[in-house]
């Protein structure tokens, strides 16, 4: 099943990330984006999700230097776009893998894409692996610890379901039962003519 093999890659990326715990580590894809196109992308995705988790974890020390700060803002910023066209060619996969299905008279859309449900997946991995080990950190009290693992249990659900609600819709599409619409994101702030700002007013 399609959300087995993302899971397993999202656990996998997670893992090879907190070996150094580092934003500025380099990045390595293991996967081969030729012959291994839709592992390359949620390799990719997860990455993106794993490094500004730990951004948004840093920028709020209230001890940070403003100029740190902004910089960090920035490469924030920088990184939401970036995750935003990764989840755009996750869908661009998905459109060319079911170009030929034709939808049932009564088919139906979903409200989101199947990519976008797939970076609610990524984002849940983060947030077990970090539930999970703030329900077993040593200097933590026993109530935080119970307060995290009644938390973590829900997460755990919360995956479960996802993952066959992504299955399920990846299944009517390719059964003609859903059809898949993208909408690009087309964000303004990014762009030199919209955000009136950057053009200069």
């Amino acid at each position: 099943m399609f959300s087995d093999k993302a899971n397993k890659i999202f656990q996998e990326v997670i893992a090879k990330y907190h070996e150094k715990d580092s934003v500025d580590q380099p990045f390595n894809n293991p996967y081969d984006s030729e012959n291994e196109l839709i592992e390359h992308l949620l390799y990719r995705k997860c990455w993106i999700d794993t490094v500004q988790w730990h951004y948004e974890d840093i920028i709020r020390d209230k001890h940070i230097d403003p100029v740190d700060a902004l910089d960090l803002k920035r490469q924030i910023d920088a990184s939401n776009q970036d995750r935003t066209d990764t989840v755009e060619y996750i869908d661009s996969y998905f459109l060319e893998k079911f170009k030929e299905v034709t939808p049932e008279k009564n088919a139906t859309i979903n409200s989101e894409s199947p990519a976008w449900a797939i970076d609610r997946l990524s984002i849940l991995a983060l947030k077990i692996y970090h539930m999970d080990e703030e329900a077993n950190r040593e200097d933590a009290s026993q109530e935080h610890q119970m307060k995290c693992k009644a938390k973590l249990d829900v997460l755990l659900e919360q995956r479960v379901d996802l993952s066959l609600a992504i299955n399920q819709l990846l299944e009517d599409i390719a059964a003609g039962r859903k059809y898949m619409k993208v909408y690009k994101q087309m964000k303004m702030y990014n762009d030199d003519e919209l955000n009136p700002v950057l053009r200069g007013k």
